[in-house]
């Protein structure tokens, strides 16, 4: 079974007209006699594998020039990164206004095992809390982590956000 998913069909009120069905048969295998050390000749079954016609060798070797004399860049040569500024609330110019799970998970995640190998909180640890993952979460929520997110551009450009300017 492929991983690829089924493709379905859509039916519209138009009339089609209909067609023969076109029956495609699959290859026959080509059968070529084999020497053995023996001398005896074994018949063997290639599955598949079709000598191709001159032409389309030749149409082969044209694209294979092709894909061989393309030019590959790797690093735009022009562009140099530069960095957004943030300057005052609000000036979050890359990506969302808020913290992407991805970036919350992230922050949560190091914050839990800092807090666990025996960093000191920045609040009082509240009563409810019974581990570090929550008292990182309530850190988080009264944006007290001194941490900076930098979002990046495929171009290289980036800014760098502190924690307390997202909503």
């Amino acid at each position: 079974m492929s991983d690829e998913p089924e493709e379905v069909s859509v039916e519209t009120e138009e009339v089609q007209a209909e067609e023969e069905p076109v029956v495609v048969l699959p290859p026959e295998p080509e059968t070529v006699e084999v020497v053995s050390e023996e001398g005896e000749e074994k018949p063997v079954t290639k599955r598949g594998k079709k000598e191709l016609s001159p032409e389309e060798l030749a149409e082969q070797e044209r694209i294979q020039k092709i894909i061989a004399a393309r030019e590959i860049i790797e690093v735009d040569p022009t562009h140099e990164p530069i960095e957004y500024e943030t300057t005052g609330k609000g000036k979050i110019m890359i990506g969302p206004p808020t913290l992407t799970r991805f970036e919350k998970a992230r922050i949560l995640g190091a914050r839990a095992l800092q807090l666990s190998l025996g960093a000191p909180p920045f609040i009082s640890v509240p009563k409810e809390v019974a581990t570090s993952l929550d008292l990182a979460y309530t850190e988080l929520e009264k944006r007290v982590i001194p941490i900076t997110i930098r979002r990046v551009l495929p171009n290289g450009d980036f800014q760098n956000i502190p924690i307390d300017l997202f909503d």
